[in-house]
This record gives C-alpha cells, sequence and structure tokens, in this order.
C-alpha cells in the first residue's frame, strides 16, 4: 500500500491510517505514545519485526516523517525568564504560536485566530481563519518534547478551545493516556461557555479549567470580551464550582490586569464576593502591551498591592507575569510580526518592479 498521499490533521486520520495498515490496537498505542512523547519509532529493546505487521513496518519511516512534518519551526524567541516562544508553521502554511514555560510546561493554540475579539489581544483582531486539528496540536507537544521537558500543557494559545472543543477533547484525551501527561497537568482555558461545563466531565480525561473572567461586572465583561457566550460572571463561576468539586481541582481564574479598567477598588470587591469560600485560584497577570491597542498594565506595585489584598481577605492568588515579557511575545504577537513582514517584502519587490507589469494587491489588514 502506497501512502505518499497521507496528511493528518486530526489523531483519528492517523488512527484510521494505522488500522489500514493492520495495526492492532496495541500497535496502534504504541506508535501514538512514541509520537506525542518524541521519542523515535524504534525505540525499545525489542525488534519491530519480533511483534509488528510487516506492512506497518515498511510505512512506519515514511509516516514518521509525516508526523514529524506535521509542523515547521518558523521562528525561535528565547526569553530571560527561562520561556521560548516559538512561531510554528502547520503544512498549509498558517501559523501558530506554542511556548515553553518555565517549569516544564507548554501552552498549545488550538486556533489560527480567533473569534472572541478580545479588545486586549492581538489574536482576537484577525478574526477566525482556521480550527487546528488534534493532530496538530499533540504535534506542538511533541515539538516542545523535543527541546525540553514536558509535564504539563495549557490550551491557553492562540484560539478559543471551546470553539473547537471536540478536536482540543480529542488531543486531551490522548495527551491524557499514552501521552503521559497527569490529568490535572492538562489545563482547558476559555473565556466561559456552556458546551465546556458539560462536555468536559464527560471525558475519560478530565483536565483542569482555566476560566478567563477579566471582570466581574457583566456590563465590561462585555465590553471586553465581546463575542464570548453571555453567561455573567456568577454564572460562571457558580457552574465551574461545581466542574471543581467533580474533579477535585481548583478552577484557575484568568485575569488580565489593565490598567484603570480592572485594576479598581470596585473589581477587588468584586472578586472577594463571587471567589469567596470558592475552590478557586486566582492568576493576576498584569498586561502585555501590544502595538496600536490603547491598554496599559499597572505597575507592578499595584498589581502587587492587588494581589496581597486578595490574598488577605480570603482569596488564593498569585501575581504572574506573561511569559515573554521581554520579546514582546503577547499572545498572538510573533504571528502578526511575520504577517505584516511578509506583507512588506511583497509590497517592496512589487514596488522594485516596472509598474506597467505590476498588478496590485490589497495591502494584509491586521
Amino acid at each position: 500500500m502506497s501512502n505518499s498521499g497521507m496528511t493528518f490533521q486530526l489523531i483519528s486520520e492517523i488512527r484510521n491510517q494505522l488500522r489500514c495498515l493492520g495495526a492492532r490496537p496495541a500497535h496502534e498505542q504504541r506508535i501514538l505514545r512514541l509520537w506525542s512523547q518524541a521519542k523515535p519509532q524504534n525505540s525499545g529493546s525489542r525488534p519491530l519485526e519480533n511483534f509488528m505487521p510487516a506492512g506497518l513496518r515498511q510505512a512506519l519511516p515514511e509516516l514518521s516523517d509525516k508526523l514529524a512534518n506535521l509542523l515547521r519551526l518558523q521562528s525561535a524567541h528565547p526569553a530571560e525568564d527561562g520561556s521560548v516562544r516559538w512561531l510554528l508553521a502547520l503544512q498549509d502554511g498558517q501559523t501558530v504560536e506554542t511556548v515553553g514555560l518555565p517549569r516544564d510546561g507548554v501552552c498549545v493554540s488550538s486556533q489560527v485566530g480567533c473569534a472572541v475579539g478580545c479588545v486586549f489581544c492581538m489574536t482576537g483582531k484577525e478574526g477566525l481563519i482556521r480550527q487546528v486539528g488534534s493532530a496538530e496540536m499533540v504535534a506542538q507537544v511533541a515539538f516542545a518534547r523535543l527541546h525540553r521537558p514536558v509535564k504539563k500543557v495549557v490550551f491557553m494559545g492562540m484560539g478559543e478551545p471551546a470553539h473547537n472543543l471536540d478536536n482540543v477533547l480529542e488531543a486531551i484525551d490522548l495527551l491524557g493516556t499514552v501521552g503521559n501527561i497527569a490529568h490535572k497537568s492538562l489545563v482547558f482555558s476559555t473565556v466561559g461557555d456552556a458546551r465546556v461545563f458539560e462536555r468536559l466531565p464527560l471525558g475519560l480525561v478530565k483536565p483542569a479549567l482555566a476560566l478567563s473572567l477579566h471582570s466581574t461586572r457583566a456590563d465590561l465583561r462585555v465590553q471586553l470580551l465581546p463575542r464570548a457566550p453571555k453567561m455573567s460572571p456568577e454564572e460562571l463561576v457558580e457552574a465551574a464550582e461545581i466542574y471543581a468539586q467533580q474533579t477535585g481541582y481548583p478552577i484557575q481564574y484568568q485575569w488580565t490586569l489593565l490598567q484603570g479598567v480592572n485594576d479598581t477598588e470596585e473589581e477587588i470587591e468584586g472578586i472577594v464576593r463571587l471567589l469567596k469560600g470558592k475552590y478557586a485560584l486566582m492568576n493576576m497577570i498584569p498586561y502585555n502591551a501590544v502595538d496600536d491597542l490603547p491598554f496599559k498594565r499597572p505597575s507592578w506595585e499595584r498589581a502587587a498591592e492587588i494581589a496581597r489584598t486578595l490574598h488577605r481577605r480570603g482569596i488564593l492568588t498569585k501575581l504572574r507575569n506573561s511569559a515573554g515579557q521581554d520579546v514582546e511575545g503577547g499572545c498572538g504577537q510573533l504571528r502578526a510580526r511575520q504577517i505584516q513582514a511578509a506583507a512588506g517584502e511583497s509590497q517592496l519587490a512589487n514596488a522594485e518592479k516596472p509598474i506597467h507589469f505590476v498588478k496590485a494587491k490589497p495591502a494584509t489588514v491586521l
């Protein structure tokens, strides 16, 4: 059987191909385990010919190449905090950002672009381009494992995981089984969607949940997250608390601190009101500035004061820096700069040609 045309975006497509090649469940799981853990397919002490069907064994080198080439490195941006941001190209040329985090974590992207339109986010400015397949998400983890240990995977990169739910859950299921990532170390991040609270408890692998709150005021939250589902902060916290009790993991509430917007005394009171007594952890993340957007990060002193106040009032709070601050690596910024550079090179190349040979093209608008 020739496999020259096989391409994958989904884990289910890989499984189907393996079955066509004669793989039994044990072979299938072995191949997916070694791939997701970034290990060679000939790993182990037993020779492959002792237990693997000949057809599958013969197809393994090409299959391994296909899996390795699900994405390719465009650029790498190491930061002083020990993190590194990678811009990775998918098979169709679209790009996503993946971040190697300090303390053996990796942050993966679930969409190219995003439809939520958070007003402080570069990714939200370009809208949704396409979904990232489940195999492409696992490939981001495998890529990271080639460069550093990975014990935690957070779905907090480009995109809203709830808008690509089937693919994200398929990736989580693989990573939480043969991928050797502890269930509580798989973190599903969302702005809040009723489908998340319905589906996550049903899975074999139940990830930890991170909820992007950003405001306790319903009106302000709508302004900041204009296309998020219209669940009130109270409804979100209530649904999240049920999941926390089901899994035994605290909910990780995400709060991007915006100077003069959600760093007020009113918001501090709102957080205490909503989270007091809940199984919750508040992650305060000072804003990572984006060119052409009007928002600013508060001073570190102000951010620390807010965190201390919440902690004193019974809300477990951690003040975090967005990884890669010194390389201006806020979510979507690497991709945006790459697109801008490509557009600039295209315009320069056109400008150098005789005008009567050039058909003008619109510039890429971000």
